[in-house]
């Protein structure tokens, strides 16, 4: 059911869009008003979640560790999944980002059947997610550097040359990108394994699957635009420079299939504060791995802990050692002994 409402939620979504522009004409609202809104929603929203992130005090080292962590020198240790300075962990966190280094150590548990008959956990890679995961994060990323020569002019050289590198293989006619099926890829196994393995099923909401949906909904309108629809590129360009100039002007051609996937990608822009999606932002700042594992070498004290003059042993067996001795616990010193020092 959560993900039906997610699929529900996005194509209600996307039949607002196209009512409003092809049904009652509200251009206006969905190229003017809803984008700059969209915009100013998702910087002040991403700038205040990642501030908050930002003084939340950390006064112990908690990084995820995955190896030896450095004691003697005679004995090795992990620098990089272990790091006990900033430079390796600053090596660490671009690991970490560039290529999703745990992702690709994760497993996954299933109960199953010893020889004997008795029930035995078996431990399984998990490298399609890993492999699904990069595929649709790095497509995701070449599709928006892609479409950033909507928005500048003259368009850069790496843009250029970005949509020349997608497109080289130059399959049909508008010239195919290969980030549109990898993307589909990685999308549709993500959403296959919410769906059908039934412990990530029990773990997802509805949130979860809205994501999904919602940026699955932004690549089919996109690829239908391009291979189907075939939309004017030309006066999509002069609405893209309109809006970033703050002179907004719609040319009458722009299809309302257009205003259906700009809709969503409005969306997007809205939600993405206030989601999961924020990890973007948050790997940064995630004391679980922007920290040297240091502990062995330097005493981290919590300053939030009280000022408590402390009490020995010694001192409490003194406060109650009458008592102890009648109740039959065992003491360090009998009363007389003590009594006999004093």
């Amino acid at each position: 059911m959560n993900a039906l409402y997610g699929l529900f939620l996005v194509c209600a979504l996307a039949l607002v869009a196209l009512m409003g522009v092809g049904g009652a004409g509200l251009t206006g609202l969905f190229g003017i008003a809803i984008p700059y809104v969209a915009v100013a929603v998702f910087i002040v929203g991403f700038a205040m979640k990642i501030f908050d992130w930002a003084k939340s005090p950390v006064p112990f080292r908690i990084p995820t560790t995955a190896g030896q962590q450095k004691s003697l020198d005679w004995i090795p240790y992990n620098r990089f999944d272990n790091p006990v300075n900033n430079r390796d962990t600053v090596v660490r966190m671009i690991l970490e980002v560039v290529t999703f280094r745990s992702l690709f150590r994760n497993t996954s548990a299933h109960l199953g059947k010893n020889p004997q008959g008795g029930p035995q956990v078996a431990y399984f890679s998990e490298k399609w997610l890993w492999l699904a995961a990069i595929l649709f994060h790095y497509s995701f990323l070449t599709i928006l550097i892609r479409h950033m020569r909507f928005f500048t002019e003259p368009v850069p050289w790496l843009f250029q040359k970005l949509d020349w590198a997608d497109s080289v293989l130059q399959i049909g006619q508008p010239a195919l990108y290969q980030t549109d099926l990898l993307i589909m890829a990685g999308l549709l196994w993500l959403l296959a394994r919410r769906i059908f393995y039934p412990r990530i099923r029990y773990l997802s909401n509805a949130a979860d699957y809205f994501a999904l949906f919602l940026i699955l909904g932004i690549v089919i309108s996109g690829i239908y635009m391009r291979y189907v629809a075939h939309v004017d590129i030309v006066a999509i360009k002069q609405y893209s420079m309109s809006l970033v100039m703050f002179s907004p002007t719609i040319p009458e051609t722009i299809s309302p299939a257009f205003f259906v996937h700009f809709f969503l990608v409005c969306v997007l822009l809205i939600y993405f504060p206030f989601s999961k999606l924020m990890h973007l932002g948050g790997v940064f700042l995630s004391p679980t791995r922007n920290l040297p594992n240091d502990t062995r070498i330097n005493h981290h004290e919590n300053p939030w802990n009280p000022k408590i003059k402390p009490h020995s042993y010694e001192a409490y067996e003194d406060d109650f050692r009458e008592a102890m001795v009648e109740a039959g616990l065992p003491v360090v010193k009998q009363p007389d002994e003590a009594g006999a020092e004093k």
